[in-house]
């Protein structure tokens, strides 16, 4: 037993246990995830981008955004989302300009290019979404259940950044 773990009783145990299910599920999700979008786009013949560009595109959508935003937002971390942000530009996905007021700022929108990109994963999780319903793996009442619960998981995650350390 580690020196800094706390005793803990039988339902801590498994509340405990239960939290590192639920964290290795996510991270197995997360991956997943990009591996699908994978798949799709090696279907589609779109091999210049990868996945983690091709979600930056969806998640940036029709806004025109700076690469701190989308940190703030919490989407993407430092270095990777301004390395992404500038593949993309270079390879005609998104247009980029200076603010007139804070010139070391860029903002960044997608070109047509980059819009056909983002209604193919539109598409594709649509796609996603019907084949869960008609399934029957989750209904409206479970996915709502499972945003809920996320998004709780993120107000507490994001408290223990901004008041612990």
């Amino acid at each position: 037993m580690s020196l800094h773990q706390p005793l803990l009783d039988g339902s801590q145990k498994a509340f405990l246990s239960c939290y590192l299910d639920n964290l290795a599920l996510v991270e197995r999700l997360h991956r997943l995830l990009l591996d699908v979008i994978k798949d799709e786009f090696e279907r589609l013949q779109i091999l210049e981008i990868n996945s983690v560009q091709a979600l930056l595109l969806f998640n940036i959508g029709e806004n025109e955004v700076t690469a701190g935003e989308l940190k703030t937002r919490g989407y993407y971390q430092g270095s990777n989302v301004s390395y992404n942000l500038k593949k993309l530009v270079d390879l005609g996905y998104m247009h980029h300009q200076r603010s007139e007021v804070d010139r070391r700022s860029v903002r960044v929108r997608l070109t047509e290019k980059g819009r056909r990109v983002r209604a193919q994963l539109s598409d594709l999780f649509a796609r996603h979404a019907e084949g869960i319903e008609k399934r029957g793996f989750v209904d409206i009442n479970g996915i709502d259940e499972i945003n809920t619960a996320l998004k709780r998981m993120e107000r507490f995650w994001t408290e223990q950044i901004r008041y612990i350390y």
